[in-house]
């Protein structure tokens, strides 16, 4: 699945997204966010794909946002029906997905940070919504997705100036899971080990069911979650009876995912 502007790696159960046009900072233009668009299509439909994690190529940047050049030169911002990446409008994806932050995120790149599900980023990383200083608004899931995750006042005083923040101040925000001086990438490995051990049936559901629920009164959402897709799937798995057979055995569990 790897193209042009994306490299594609499976390491086991594991898929690794590569941005790879260095020498734009990885910004995207409208052929890259095809690439990732079917990359996560293909992602999600594969069952033997549990966990995936995207980052940029380089040192500098993670990803530097829409390719302005592209819109200065006419072509427009048009973006795939899953988003800016393939990602920021898959709100049906209940496989985990992780960034690993290997330089700068801003606008779109800070936008797909937003949109993952555990964030890792390298110390000398940094993330901004700059759109109002180019006269656009971040309009890729930044409006909502920041201010659910660190508060309206926080994600204002980004949102309405547009300043960087640095990967130590995204961690104390709570947008950043964690932050490391070396490589990235393999640190976000280790995440998704720990994901991987667990069963992807569970995983999945858990995901569906705290996304959707984060706008419901949880008097209401208590019940309705027992209906939803992953988390049915979960409950008549083969890994629901699989771990407790495992826990009663003392042995590691063998998932299926199924």
């Amino acid at each position: 699945m790897s193209g042009a502007h994306v490299l594609v790696e499976r390491d086991g159960r594991l898929t690794i997204v590569t941005m790879n046009r260095p020498a734009s900072h990885n910004a995207l233009n409208a052929e890259a966010h095809e690439e990732l668009a079917a990359v996560f299509d293909a992602f999600a439909a594969d069952p033997d794909q549990w966990v995936a994690i995207i980052t940029g190529s380089g040192l500098k940047a993670f990803c530097a946002g829409h390719d302005l050049k592209q819109q200065a030169s006419g072509g427009g911002m048009a973006t795939p029906p899953s988003g800016f990446a393939g990602l920021t409008s898959r709100f049906d994806m209940t496989k985990p997905v992780i960034a690993a932050v290997n330089g700068v995120a801003m606008g779109g790149g800070f936008e797909i940070v937003l949109a993952c599900d555990i964030v890792v980023a390298v110390a000398s990383a940094s993330f901004a919504l700059p759109e109002p200083r180019v006269g656009l608004a971040a309009l890729a899931g930044g409006l909502q997705r920041l201010p659910r995750s660190i508060g309206l006042k926080h994600a204002m005083g980004m949102m309405l100036t547009g300043r960087r923040v640095t990967a130590e101040e995204g961690m104390r925000l709570g947008f950043v899971n964690e932050v490391v001086e070396d490589d990235v990438v393999e640190a976000a490995k280790r995440w998704a080990q720990d994901i991987l051990a667990c069963s992807p049936m569970a995983i999945r559901a858990t995901k569906e069911a705290v996304l959707r629920g984060l706008d419901e009164p949880t008097e209401v959402f208590l019940h309705r979650q027992w209906s939803m897709p992953a988390m049915t799937a979960m409950l008549a798995s083969q890994d629901a009876v699989e771990g407790p057979a495992a826990f009663a055995a003392k042995r590691s569990p063998e998932w299926g995912g199924r």
